[in-house]
């Protein structure tokens, strides 16, 4: 006799708080995953970069050198080099080990808004209010980008990388992405300035948050709207979006307080998770398990689907 199969169950969802880091930076303005899910980055407004253990809340390393507020940052796929930007329109290099400047990239106009790794870590892409997103190879000592991508009509807002494709989203309101192999660009039109865009994991979609306060899933190869995803406020900050580790869920920050998570295919409120009392600065979704990052003005919250067990937990600084 055969056993029944088991049920499969429900995607779980990152309810549950395990820990509160006390930044001690100033504002955070972005946080973010490393490539493993090990470790975090905090930009601070106070021009500096701290990088965390994750199931500790403990600071392993200060990165200082930046001018002004840091805006983004991104780890290789080996942990052994970190790239950020910032206000004072530069991108920096750091060697994770010794919390050095490697390089320091000028070239933008304005601040830099984004930047990310290529998957090999060879390549450093940012976007800038100057509308440009520069491309930099981390292994030449030359200091001028090997490419300059200027189709945008206003600041570049966000960007991704995902192998030979580039995602970029601008204040001008559209989704950009470039097939980098092929030398081809597609557009999408949405009618309002674009926060942030993500791939899925699947590849197949591109997500992006605009100022309607509307999330949108787009087709990537045919541009069609496969969802829209309403009810948070997204009216005046560049807050993230993010798709769940096994694409289930779409996820977004809010000015209200809250991080909400709806169903991908049924567009349906999942979970209004409440952060705090101020706007949601930023979020980062775990790369494999069901955990996530928010930052909400000093502060950096780890959540969880399951409550935590030790007693240890709770505030860390």
């Amino acid at each position: 006799m055969a056993f029944p199969q088991p049920r499969p169950q429900a995607p779980q969802l990152p309810r549950f708080l395990l820990r509160t880091i006390d930044c001690q930076q100033g504002a955070v303005r972005a946080v973010r995953f490393n490539a493993d899910g090990n470790y975090l980055l905090s930009c601070g407004s106070d021009k500096s970069l701290k990088l965390w253990s994750v199931s500790r809340g403990t600071l392993l390393k200060t990165y200082s050198g930046h001018g002004y507020e840091v805006l983004d940052a991104d780890s290789s796929y080996d942990n052994s080099q970190i790239c950020s930007c910032s206000s004072d329109k530069t991108v920096i290099l750091w060697d994770v080990g010794t919390g050095q400047v490697t390089r320091k990239l000028r070239g933008h106009a304005g601040k830099v808004s984004c930047v990310q790794f290529n998957e090999e870590a060879t390549v450093i892409l940012s976007g800038s209010i100057d509308g440009t997103v520069r491309c930099w190879d981390t292994r030449s000592k030359r200091f001028e980008p090997i490419q300059v991508l200027d189709e945008a009509r206003d600041s570049i807002s966000s960007l991704k990388v995902a192998q030979h494709e580039l995602l970029t989203g601008s204040v001008d309101g559209r989704v950009r992405r470039y097939d980098l192999r092929m030398g081809q660009l597609h557009v999408d039109f949405i009618s309002s300035p674009i926060t942030c865009v993500c791939f899925s994991q699947d590849g197949q979609c591109t997500l992006s948050s605009s100022l309607d306060s509307t999330v949108r899933l787009l087709d990537k190869s045919t541009g069609e709207m496969l969802g829209e995803y309403k009810g948070h406020a997204m009216k005046g900050y560049k807050l993230d979006c993010c798709l769940s580790s096994k694409d289930t869920h779409v996820l977004s920050c809010s000015e209200d307080g809250h991080v909400y998570c709806w169903d991908l295919v049924e567009g349906s409120l999942s979970l209004k998770l409440p952060v705090g009392k101020a706007v949601v600065q930023s979020l980062s979704f775990h790369p494999t398990e069901t955990c996530l990052l928010t930052a909400m003005e000093g502060r950096v919250q780890v959540w969880g689907a399951e409550p935590s067990d030790s007693e240890e937990d709770g505030t860390a600084t």
